[in-house]
């Protein structure tokens, strides 16, 4: 009963002082709603990285041709990956479920009168499945298509829309590098951003190395294990067979590279984990201002009401009455201003990515604990106010004009 008594009594001083409530809400309603914000705006660009290296695919190893050079000086890229070094990994290593020999490059595209600039990626059937890609319309090419070095070509919506801009691309002839192939498939789009395939055609590997590039070598091989947990044993047993089929003495360096996706996935998601707690931290010091600022409406507050004050003590109020009133204020104050400040920070999460190309992602934990945070800074700045109130003598209380 006592409690309730306490409650309206603190929600009529509030009430009778609308602008100084207001202006001491401020603070906290700000603090809270940028901290959401932030931490949404963090947790949208987290989830945008994963979900790009999800579609880039899953337990995959990219083997690249290492650089070379003399005396510290890179001169290039090595030319030393082959179709017999794919063959091997697929064939010797084990828990290996798929392995996409690779050869890319800058072409010139022409439709009939329109020309372009874009990347053709020569790769076999199973580069579609490794990399997470889907046919929108038509067909990926076939093992036929690789074996008689096929003029086929898939082709990424960008690319599609750059080339054919309003018509239809699938059964169209376009030149590549003045070669005539033909369109079997558009893919699914995957969105703008490091290694998306967009603005790519994809073509048989024997195709591209032989007709386009005119080379014997290969510029990448994706390797796709079965399982993550297998991916670092696979990565190492992959090592050793091509330093094996290279020949490399033990004291000679890799000439090739090897990234594990899963390494560079997880050493992304603790970046992106340190910015999104950054920029809550960042926010967050705007709550400590608020606190301050209840802090100092508290104390003027307990200021001009120091004879009502002596009053309450005079017909027995104690101490701890005192203090839990004016403590009641401070937390109906911060209370009520982390309320606001959640539903405005909502609020500007959801609306961020209407006007923005930024995703945000509202971590309903973080606005639980924004709104923790907000009662508790009530009772840490309110507490000294509260508690210089419960002081007063009530002789010299009374006195008081």
């Amino acid at each position: 009963m006592l409690f309730w008594t306490i409650l309206k009594v603190g929600i009529k001083s509030l009430l009778a002082n609308k602008m100084r409530s207001i202006l001491a809400m401020l603070g906290i309603i700000i603090g809270v709603a940028a901290v959401i914000a932030m931490l949404a705006m963090g947790s949208g660009a987290q989830k945008q990285i994963m979900d790009r290296f999800t579609a880039m695919g899953t337990n995959l190893l990219t083997i690249s041709p290492g650089q070379r050079g003399s005396h510290g000086v890179v001169s290039g890229t090595q030319q030393n990956l082959t179709l017999e070094d794919a063959l091997a990994i697929a064939n010797e290593v084990k828990d290996v479920t798929m392995v996409a020999p690779g050869v890319q490059g800058g072409v010139q595209l022409k439709y009939l009168n329109k020309n372009t600039r874009t990347n053709v990626y020569g790769t076999s059937i199973t580069y579609f499945a490794i990399r997470n890609m889907e046919i929108e319309r038509g067909r990926a090419f076939s093992e036929g298509d690789v074996d008689r070095i096929a003029r086929v070509a898939v082709i990424g919506p960008t690319a599609a829309k750059n080339v054919f801009g309003e018509n239809d691309p699938l059964g169209e002839m376009v030149k590549v590098n003045g070669i005539n192939f033909k369109i079997i498939g558009i893919t699914k789009a995957k969105g703008d951003g490091w290694g998306s395939p967009d603005d790519r055609i994809i073509i048989p590997y024997t195709t591209a190395m032989q007709q386009i590039f005119g080379i014997d070598y290969l510029r990448g091989i994706d390797v796709q294990a079965d399982a993550e947990a297998a991916l670092d044993k696979v990565q190492v047993d992959v090592t050793a067979l091509l330093r094996k089929l290279h020949r490399l003495q033990p004291d000679v360096e890799d000439d090739f590279e090897i990234r594990n996706m899963a390494e560079i996935r997880d050493s992304a998601n603790q970046v992106t984990s340190t910015f999104k707690y950054l920029l809550g931290g960042i926010a967050a010091i705007s709550l400590l201002v608020g606190g301050i600022g209840i802090m100092n409406i508290m104390l003027v507050t307990v200021t001009e009401r120091t004879r009502e004050i002596g009053v309450r003590k005079a017909i027995g109020a104690t101490e701890e009455n005192i203090l839990v009133q004016f403590l009641a204020e401070s937390v109906i104050i911060s209370g009520l201003g982390g309320m606001i400040g959640l539903g405005l920070g909502v609020g500007i999460s959801k609306m961020i990515p209407k006007f923005s190309p930024m995703t945000t992602l509202v971590d309903w934990s973080s606005a639980i604990l924004a709104i923790a945070v907000a009662g508790s800074i009530g009772i840490f700045f309110g507490f000294y106010p509260a508690w210089r109130a419960a002081q007063l003598d009530p002789i010299e209380a009374l006195r008081h004009e």
